[in-house]
């Protein structure tokens, strides 16, 4: 008997047990999420196997439980140009790319993204919840790749169009922690090594502390259900203001 065969079960159960004790959670705040969340545009970011892709199917769960318009994003992509951006982005095979080019095409798969998707969603009253934005870019090739953050943020404006996100919540973990959560299979991104990540995590909570009110930092060391309720109040509270 191979290993998987047994492994693999027990696996699936334990993904099913956190997602019911997550929509549990989330059941509790229906009446919040039905007044605060429309028109809002709330991103969900942080280091590679910072966890937050589960956190991120259950708030999008909860919001359209609770009947508001839900627009999942993700960067870069998210667009048929954008995904073809972020194949040539990811492709391990292009380890000679430098951080200014990798935030130009960052940036440019952005553009598309909010012209095509963020902007009209938000127009008609939806909810737009984005896995990653332009706090990565300045966490990555920003911090971690050295480009200022000054021209990031210029570029940026013009990508976006002026709308930032109403809050960014950064799941902060430890590169051991993350480590033992990623894929065996690793991108180009996340082949760089310890140093980099280690500066990658110092780029986003140099953020929170320069744009407090914006930022919602959680620590996603934590088991599943303590960090989405952490995420839950976080945004209830901010949101409300």
């Amino acid at each position: 008997m191979t290993p998987s065969i047994v492994v693999q079960p027990l696996i699936d159960q334990r993904s099913m047990q956190i997602r019911a004790r997550l929509d549990s959670i989330a059941m509790r705040d229906h009446a919040a999420w039905s007044s605060l969340l429309p028109g809002r545009f709330v991103v969900f970011d942080g280091p590679d196997g910072s966890g937050k892709s589960t956190q991120f199917r259950a708030l999008a769960d909860a919001a359209r439980a609770a009947g508001v318009e839900t627009v999942e994003v993700r960067e870069p992509g998210g667009t048929p140009i954008g995904e073809r951006i972020r194949d040539v982005l990811l492709d391990p095979a292009l380890g000679e790319m430098v951080s200014r080019c990798e935030m130009l095409l960052y940036m440019a798969s952005r553009a598309q993204l909010m012209e095509e998707r963020v902007q009209p969603a938000l127009a008609r009253g939806a909810f737009v919840l984005a896995d990653r934005f332009i706090s990565s870019t300045l966490a990555y090739q920003g911090s971690a790749g050295g480009v200022p953050e000054d021209q990031i943020r210029a570029v940026g404006g013009i990508a976006i169009g002026g709308r930032w996100p109403d809050l960014v919540v950064i799941f902060d973990v430890d590169w051991n922690t993350a480590q033992g959560r990623m894929k065996p299979t690793l991108d180009r991104v996340e082949r760089k090594g310890a140093d980099y990540h280690a500066r990658v995590r110092a780029g986003y909570l140099d953020q929170a502390r320069q744009e407090p009110t914006r930022y919602l930092v959680v620590d996603s060391s934590q088991e599943p259900e303590v960090v989405f309720e952490q995420v839950s109040r976080g945004i209830r509270e901010r949101l409300a203001k």
